[in-house]
């Protein structure tokens, strides 16, 4: 029986299929981890692959110049546009106690409401739920940043000894299960394949994001340009919520520089960016990417966004793949039957 299970291919990686599920749901807190270190990994590699086309470079020295780049950009990032979003938000502040101390006839209304409001509705407990939400958050934030930082340690880890961690993952191949490890080459091939697909798109996406917004600011009137650029660019590589992730350093510094009416302009770019990258940008890409439909495409995300969250746009089309793979689907090239017709 175990040689028979053996010789049957389609049982066979299926079953090793299923263990690799239940393994990913037995560890699923640290799925974030997990996908940032493949991501970081797989984007290292392909870098290193395509200098080493015109520069034959060592891939130790190539890989150390790379992190120290990535490292430094982040350090750039943080400090410089830290400290500009550090001064719109102390700049804010001002500008609603100045607002407050100094009320004009117009905002006696505004100060009225806001005083009624608060005296007939019970403030203290949203206030206490508003700041669990934010405690909530804060600590959502240390975790992703944790495991930022150790996906960032072993990626870097495995581009320093590339060559040996491969050929220790290669003796498995020859052990005493190694049509288990086989099989899962197998899908790990597919996996990479497929999964690079979604990085290039998330970067095209990214890319398209940035100029559409940073095009946006400038007509508003916002400055300091260069400096949002970058940051709308690495939050545009979160799927979906990059944007609205965006928005609230946005919206800080739209107050601070034309007041509400500014404020409504940058929600509106925002709004119509997030539209076009969720319903326009993501399902096109990825069906000319992947060869698949704008409508299998578009049902997969939304299937995958809804079961796995932020991390299914990445993964759903992947997984798809994985499924396709194992019930021998081909999936036809439209542009081949194009140019043969």
């Amino acid at each position: 029986m175990y040689q028979k299970f053996i010789e049957n291919t389609t049982l066979r990686r299926l079953t090793v299929l299923v263990s690799v599920i239940i393994v990913l749901f037995c560890v699923r807190e640290f799925m974030t981890t997990i996908l940032l270190t493949f991501i970081f990994t797989l984007l290292a590699v392909k870098s290193v692959d395509l200098i080493q086309r015109w520069l034959k470079l060592p891939t130790f020295l190539l890989t150390m110049l790379l992190y120290f780049i990535a490292v430094f950009v982040v350090y750039l990032l943080v400090t410089k546009y830290a400290n500009f979003l550090i001064n719109q938000v102390i700049h804010t502040y001002n500008t609603l106690f100045a607002f407050y101390q100094n009320q004009s006839k117009e905002a006696e209304g505004v100060v009225k409401f806001v005083a009624n409001y608060l005296e007939t509705h019970n403030w203290q407990d949203k206030l206490e739920s508003g700041a669990s939400i934010v405690f909530t958050q804060l600590q959502n934030a240390g975790r992703l940043t944790i495991a930022f930082i150790m996906s960032f340690l072993l990626s870097f880890f495995f581009m320093v000894e590339k060559k040996k961690t491969v050929r220790f993952s290669g003796s498995f191949l020859t052990s005493h299960f190694a049509w288990y490890f086989k099989d899962l080459a197998y899908f790990g091939s597919i996996f990479i394949e497929t999964f690079g697909v979604v990085i290039e798109v998330q970067i095209l996406i990214a890319v398209v994001n940035t100029i559409v917004t940073t095009i946006g600011l400038g007509i508003i009137g916002f400055s300091q340009l260069p400096t949002l650029a970058i940051m709308i660019f690495f939050l545009s590589l979160i799927p979906v919520a990059g944007v609205i992730f965006s928005c609230v350093p946005l919206t800080l510094i739209a107050y601070s520089t034309g007041g509400i009416q500014t404020v409504i302009y940058v929600l509106v770019l925002i709004i119509v960016v997030h539209c076009v990258e969720a319903y326009v940008l993501n399902p096109q890409f990825m069906s000319s990417r992947t060869n698949l439909p704008i409508f299998f495409t578009f049902v997969i995300l939304l299937i995958s966004e809804h079961f796995l969250g932020l991390w299914g746009l990445l993964v759903g089309i992947p997984i798809f793949n994985f499924f396709l793979e194992i019930l021998d689907v081909q999936v036809p090239s439209f542009k081949k039957k194009t140019a043969q017709k």
